[in-house]
């Protein structure tokens, strides 16, 4: 992927360089950072991420009626390759139609799916543009993210004690009913209006005729409120804790916080600027709050200011992964109104 669109954007007479963020990322290649002057001063950019959730197989994609899908059993990609086509459709104008009114800034981050981590490797203070936009938000068009969640992963790796189950069960201490227990005593699901939790991945044990001797366990917590997050965190700490001591185990938990919440002020630029331009584009402006993530929020944390904007897709993460063409085009519509609109600012 960054190769294709290395190359696209160089054939169009775009700057583009690759950081180091590869091996800190753990990904295939670093970001992309394309950049093309405009006629005026003015420079803003628009964020888009490279990777998709793990899939099986070829994605094969079919047009039905105007809208993408997949045509098999995996996702379609459109998170994020529909916002990825947009900016490649965004250069492509610039470029045909003379130089733009703002300089374009194009950022393609690596590794976004699993922790935002190209963004988190990304050198904000190299950027020109003094705020972004990220693309990448399953919903209407018109929707502007303005606040999101902080997110924690609670890993618990359980240890037992293995025992022939059929012969000396009782010489055992199983890691896997340790962990069931943990799952079992956790508040999951919405917690709050704000607030959610999840057990996702159990896994241990060794044969069906061992008592399990280890396990692991993967949790997470996300909140509007950084200390709902926190509280929340703990719950699920707490669980694990008290269910490997009531199950004679022991147990290594790991906390991360993979990115934190943001809360945007109404006196926001980048969201002046995206009312303004949704506005000229026909769309009515919402500002909603999101309960996932995106390379917002590492940006965010970083001291750089962007706005995450909903860019029409359907379904993301599941093959019934969708976007009609109409979307695409009126995506489209709406960052080069935002460019127009930076270049006269400027």
């Amino acid at each position: 992927m960054a190769d294709a669109v290395r190359a696209e954007l160089k054939a169009l007479g775009f700057e583009v360089a690759e950081d180091h963020a590869a091996e800190p990322a753990r990904a295939g290649a670093g970001n992309l950072i394309a950049r093309l002057p405009g006629s005026g001063t003015g420079w803003v950019s628009f964020f888009a991420h490279l990777d998709t959730v793990p899939h099986e197989g070829q994605i094969d994609v079919e047009l039905v009626d105007g809208v993408f899908r997949s045509a098999g059993d995996t996702i379609l990609g459109a998170d994020n390759k529909a916002a990825v086509a947009v900016l490649i459709a965004l250069a492509t104008r610039a470029v045909e139609s003379g130089l733009p009114p703002a300089g374009l800034e194009l950022v393609f981050t690596v590794a976004e799916e699993d922790g935002l981590r190209g963004a988190r490797e990304l050198d904000v203070s190299s950027l020109r543009a003094p705020f972004g936009y990220v693309l990448d938000h399953a919903s209407p068009i018109g929707e502007v993210i303005t606040r999101a969640p902080s997110y924690h992963r609670v890993t618990a790796h359980f240890e037992g004690l293995e025992a022939h189950a059929g012969i000396r069960p009782e010489d055992g201490h199983s890691a896997i009913e340790a962990a069931a227990e943990a799952v079992t005593t956790m508040q999951l699901g919405r917690v709050d209006s704000g607030t959610t939790t999840n057990a996702g991945v159990i896994h241990g044990g060794t044969a069906s005729n061992v008592v399990a001797g280890t396990c692991r366990l993967e949790c997470e917590a996300r909140s509007l409120d950084d200390d709902a997050a926190v509280s929340a965190t703990q719950m699920l700490v707490d669980s694990c804790t008290r269910a490997a001591s009531e199950g004679q185990c022991d147990v290594d938990i790991e906390v991360a916080q993979m990115f934190r919440g943001y809360k945007l002020a109404p006196s926001d630029p980048a969201l002046g600027v995206a009312r303004a331009a949704l506005t000229k584009c026909g769309h009515t402006p919402r500002e909603v709050a999101t309960g996932g993530g995106s390379d917002a929020n590492a940006l965010i944390s970083q001291g750089y200011p962007c706005l995450l904007l909903a860019n029409g897709t359907e379904a993301n993460h599941t093959p019934q992964e969708s976007v009609a063409a109409t979307r695409l085009e009126e995506m489209l519509e709406v960052c080069e109104a935002i460019v127009h609109s930076v270049g006269a600012r400027a």
